[in-house]
């Protein structure tokens, strides 16, 4: 069929849509050169027409064509109301499993909306004659075949972003011109609102973009026509010929006007070309507020947090439990429809449909009493969220209702069923603002006509008030709810009574005295009347976003009472996140009575310890309430912070030593090869790098000619800008020169090194000569012994424990994994101090231990040298390599693959051979873990948990 035979068929056609709907869609098909639904797709599984079920009022619903994400296609007779189909198809997207695009028709237009999840949605508008056009006709192919070129390119969060900070600097104007921060902050809300209300059309006829254009023509009205268009939203009327709805709802109860110039009317109006009806509410007031108060300016560029990351603790404490429970019902719902089916008896048969409306209302009154509490909303990103959540769940039971044969209910699901607490009054009004947008948004885009009179129902369950601290000293309550959700702030608790004042936390001291230490993050408190609020009865639930300084510490203590009184039932325990416009690292976690099996960071465990751990039910501990031991203090360092360009080549290092100096001193005193993470878990880069030492002059420096040249011309110009003034005064030597590990490394032979971060917890041998980088860990030793309890299974599940993470690879942090370390007894670090030291005839080297301990020391340094003896083969065979002397006599050979193995050589890294886990290898460790095991007094086949309690119980026992 041609474009042509396609118009002269339906143009001027009058059959009505019953009629005439599948036939046009048929030919629309052939004309596309596409199947049609009965050839495609004979089970009507993927492609099909009347998509739906039985209406409760008669007629099939849903959609008239479908095809699984494509389309869902809705068609009316000539000349009735296409939006009136539109709005149909999103009535039922849930059960079209929201297909990408929404098409309507009326036979002689096809309108193509666009409703990818994320994006400002673009509409197309065909007429009979656009089909003659190939670039139009196009659209519809890629309709049928390929909707993903139809994908708008403006996302939703682009879109937000760029309005709110352009609504957000314009507001920042206003106050810099001294007008009062509260009063441009309500203003620029209700003109916000004004914006989006014209969008969506609430204010017709671009009723707000007219009043504009008219201010800049005769600015001297312009304050008078906005505080009476204010005015008549507050209350409904006529704004001269145009009426206006009853927004009220508070938001209009006062027009406190700006007065504003040209330049403030001029960028206002270029809003008006924005989408307002399309910004995302879970961004926008975050990103809103930066602009309205005066304390967040500066983050205006800065990021926000996703609603992905928000839905961690939304889901799981509002909406999963629901879910479960309406997946409970819905059984029992398809149930009782079964058995009114089969009723051969009427009685019998309205006794069971009498028993699933009053399950079906039921539920939906479950709903539509469920509150949510959040006691530090912010600008309401969580709020809306959870009410996005729970109208969606709503919606998803009233089709489901209606697919049962019952009468469609009308959302009941509001602003009503959200409360909040919040102290900044520029985010207790915008957070109004934000769950108001956010409702409407929903219903339009579900196609539900707005109750009105007033369009915005007052939301006074958002209190402006301290969330911890009442006015007069004494403890606030908090609303009865059915969950709480929220992100608290964050504050160190060193810093909360610089930044809070001494008579707040003086109250803070007596009101939660014996409940949360003085100590502890702010942040802690709302955790703390959180778990007080569940175990009153006053909730069932609560996830709350902390910084994940709270598994440890003082901290730590409000989640062992959470714990104690109730249990940790979801939780994330190390991700990334913003807050206030900064990149951190936090903890969320989610507790209460909600029974669901425990899952900690995506997976199902036994049980999640106050620590933000798991472990199995039989075996509790926390590990995290280690301490560091004096018997392995001043050991452990990282390697020197250079702070600047001192590196150098290899072969440029080499030049440089080869030449004299005006004072008769070698350049080896300054130039040492250097090392860092990648040079232990890859091959070594041949690196070198200057090194003036801890305490050189600058005019002892000059006198190594070339080096000190290099770092004038190459680090200089930075450091001498650098904000620490002991950086830039002494800019010729490295940022944090690290004395104490200089001098604990300055007499041995080799040390222990590890990198900070790394996907495998991995020891070497350094020699004497190298300086580590600040990203490797220096372990102050020279004997096998040490090394091997190191490299034993013992000490990498201890250090995976009690390390952190850069993301999702382990950090060996000394302080917490080395310091913490029990040692076997007799070979701890105190044991070991002295630099004694003895080579057996394996070439294995032991400390100078008592005798009683001796043998223990020979099994572990024979197990841990024949393992660095195979591992160092197997980095470097022999027939793969040449070993050339160093220019510096005395430092370790330069190792130089031969050519025809040199692309094999590369391939031999650490990290490779520890992805690969050869058999060797396995056993080679399984022999040290046997002596060092044998050390302890242990078997062999303890467990993970088994080790950890048994090593727990020796760090607590040594530390008394």
């Amino acid at each position: 069929m041609t474009p042509n035979d396609f118009i002269n068929k339906w143009q001027g056609m009058t059959l009505n849509e019953r009629a005439a709907a599948q036939a046009h869609f048929i030919d629309l098909c052939h004309l596309l050169n596409e199947p049609d639904p009965i050839t495609a797709d004979k089970t009507g599984d993927w492609f099909c027409f009347e998509r739906g079920a039985m209406k409760a009022g008669g007629g099939n619903g849903w959609a008239d064509v479908w095809k699984r994400g494509h389309f869902g296609w809705e068609y009316k007779s000539p000349g009735k109301n296409l939006d009136q189909a539109f709005r149909q198809l999103q009535l039922y997207t849930p059960s079209l499993e929201y297909p990408p695009l929404l098409i309507v028709s009326d036979l002689e237009r096809i309108i193509i909306h666009t409703a990818f999840t994320g994006t400002v949605p673009d509409q197309y508008t065909l007429t009979l004659n656009d089909l003659r056009d190939p670039s139009k006709l196009q659209l519809l192919k890629w309709a049928f075949s390929d909707p993903e070129k139809l994908r708008p390119i403006d996302t939703t969060a682009a879109l937000t972003e760029r309005a709110a900070r352009q609504f957000g600097e314009w507001a920042e104007a206003l106050c810099q011109r001294g007008h009062d921060s509260a009063t441009v902050a309500h203003f620029s809300q209700q003109l916000l609102f004004c914006l989006f209300a014209q969008d969506i059309g609430l204010l017709s006829n671009q009723l707000f973009t007219r009043l504009l254009e008219n201010g800049l023509k005769y600015p001297a009205q312009v304050e008078q026509m906005l505080a009476s268009l204010l005015d008549t939203m507050a209350t409904g009327g006529l704004f001269g010929s145009e009426a206006i709805d009853w927004f009220n709802g508070g938001l209009f109860a006062d027009a406190v006007l700006v007065p504003l110039e040209t330049a403030d009317l001029k960028t206002l109006h270029s809003f008006t070309k924005l989408n307002w009806s399309a910004i995302e509410p879970s961004i926008f007031g975050t990103l809103f507020e930066r602009g309205l108060d005066p304390k967040q300016r500066a983050q205006l560029g800065a990021h926000y947090t996703d609603p992905n990351s928000i839905m961690r603790l939304v889901a799981p404490v509002v909406l999963m439990p629901l879910r479960k429970e309406w997946q409970s019902v819905q059984k029992e719902m398809l149930q009782l429809k079964t058995a009114a089916d089969a009723a051969k008896s009427p009685a019998v048969r309205d006794k069971q449909l009498t028993k699933l409306r009053a399950l079906f209302t039921g539920t939906l009154e479950r709903l539509n009493q469920f509150r949510v509490l959040d006691p530090a909303c912010g600008s309401g990103n969580f709020l809306f969220l959870a009410l996005k959540g729970l109208k969606d769940l709503e919606h998803e039971i009233i089709l489901a209702g209606e697919q049962l044969g019952l009468m469609r209910a009308f959302p009941t699901v509001s602003p009503h069923n959200v409360l909040g607490i919040e102290k900044n009054h520029y985010a207790a009004e915008l957070a109004r603002v934000t769950v108001w947008i956010g409702e409407i948004q929903w219903m339009l885009q579900h196609g539900f006509s707005l109750s009105k009179n007033p369009i915005l129902k007052p939301i006074n369950i958002i209190e402006q008030r301290d969330a911890v601290v009442n006015a007069d000293g004494s403890e606030p309550e908090w609303p009865t709810a059915d969950v709480i959700i929220g992100n608290p702030p964050f504050l160190g608790g060193s810093k909360k009574r610089g930044l809070l004042g001494d008579d707040y936390f003086a109250a803070l001291e007596t009101i939660y005295a014996g409940r949360v230490p003085a100590g502890a993050d702010l942040v802690c408190y709302w955790f703390e009347k959180a778990r007080v609020q569940i175990e009153t009865g006053k909730a069932r639930a609560a996830g709350l976003v902390s910084t994940n300084s709270i598994r440890g510490g003082s901290n730590r203590k409000v989640l062992d009472q959470i714990c104690q009184t109730t249990r940790i039932f979801n939780a994330w325990s190390d991700e990334p996140w913003v807050n206030d416009g900064a990149a951190v690292r936090v903890s969320l976690i989610s507790f209460g009575e909600i029974k669901t099996p425990p899952v900690l960071n995506d997976e199902r465990v036994a049980v999640i310890y106050a620590d933000l751990t798991a472990g199995s039910s039989e075996i509790k501990m926390d590990v995290t309430t280690a301490k560091p031991l004096n018997e392995n203090s001043g050991v452990s360092f990282q390697g020197s912070q250079k702070i600047g360009a001192f590196d150098i080549s290899g072969d440029l290092a080499r030049e440089w030593l080869a030449l004299p100096n005006p004072h008769g001193r070698p350049n080896s005193d300054v130039l040492k090869p250097s090392w860092n993470g990648l040079d232990v878990t890859r091959r070594p880069r041949d690196v070198w790098i200057i090194d003036f030492g801890c305490t050189m002059s600058e005019m002892d420096a000059a006198f190594y000619e070339m080096p000190f040249g290099y770092v004038v011309e190459n680090v200089k110009p930075e450091r001498i800008k650098n904000p620490r003034p002991v950086r830039a005064k002494y800019w010729w030597r490295h940022g944090d020169t690290q004395p104490a590990m200089r001098k604990a490394i300055n007499h041995l032979p080799r040390y222990v090194a590890t990198p900070h971060v790394a996907k495998h917890r991995i020891f070497i041998w350094m020699h004497y000569s190298i300086l580590p980088d600040k990203m490797l860990i220096v372990i102050a030793r020279a004997d096998d012994t040490t090394f091997g309890i190191l490299h034993s299974r013992f000490h990498q599940l201890w250090s995976l424990k009690l390390g952190t993470s850069l993301g999702a690879t382990p950090r060996y942090t000394p302080t917490t994994t080395f310091e913490t370390f029990p040692f076997p007894i007799g070979l701890t670090p105190a044991d070991t101090a002295s630099h004694a030291i003895e080579t057996l005839a394996s070439g294995a080297i032991i400390p100078s231990v008592a005798s009683e301990y001796r043998a223990h020391a020979i099994a572990i340094a024979e197990a841990a040298h024949q393992l660095n003896q195979l591992r160092d083969n197997w980095l470097n065979p022999p027939e793969w390599i040449d070993r050339v002397p160093e220019v510096v006599a005395g430092y370790p050979d330069r190792i130089i693959a031969k050519p025809e193995y040199a692309a094999q050589l590369k391939q031999r890294t650490l990290t490779n051979l520890y992805n690969k886990q050869p058999a060797w290898l396995v056993n080679a460790h399984q022999q040290l873990d046997q002596a060092v095991a044998a050390a302890y007094g242990w078997s062999t086949e303890l467990n993970e948990a088994a080790i950890l309690q048994q090593l727990l119980q020796l760090n607590l026992a040594r530390a008394e």
